[in-house]
């Protein structure tokens, strides 16, 4: 098993040291979806959701949401993010929201977090803009699913 690297030899948290690292070129990408009844996607997609355009909105949060990585989850370092995209599909055999975060970086650590926070708050932000028609949403599959540069490489997961 790999060593916890967020965890001393006492056992105790820290953030891990990179100031050894290479900088070079990073790019994470993450996956997720909000599964909803096929109403509540129409009132997406249609433009009909009471408080304006949902996947706009999400995608400005997910963007937001990658930046405030550090601020969000303890041991992350803030990172020059030099792009973050958000793709957000429709998908009506779901049905629901498909969602896809790329995140890049030049430095010393990987943005991995940063896409996956990503894909997080923008499906929070689709479930509180259209709470009030369904309450009964699920946001399920969030996972990483690319991660390239540094000195483990590439990382592709296994489709599933």
């Amino acid at each position: 098993m790999a060593k916890l690297t967020h965890f001393d030899e006492g056992g105790h948290a820290h953030m891990v040291d990179v100031s050894d690292k290479d900088v070079t070129s990073r790019i994470a990408v993450a996956e997720g979806c909000v599964k909803m009844q096929a109403e509540t996607l129409a009132l997406i997609t249609e433009g009909r959701a009471k408080k304006g355009d949902v996947l706009g909105v999400a995608r400005l949060a997910g963007i937001m949401g990658a930046k405030k990585c550090a601020d969000l989850i303890p041991l992350c370092h803030p990172l020059p993010i030099t792009k973050v995209s958000l793709d957000l599909e429709p998908d009506p055999s779901l049905p629901g929201i498909r969602l896809t975060a790329t995140v890049k970086t030049t430095g010393q650590t990987g943005v991995e977090m940063e896409a996956l926070t990503a894909v997080s708050t923008a499906a929070l932000t689709i479930y509180d803009m259209v709470k009030a028609a369904e309450k009964t949403m699920e946001i399920s599959d969030i996972r990483l699913v690319l991660k390239d540069g540094g000195k483990s490489g590439l990382f592709e997961a296994p489709r599933g």
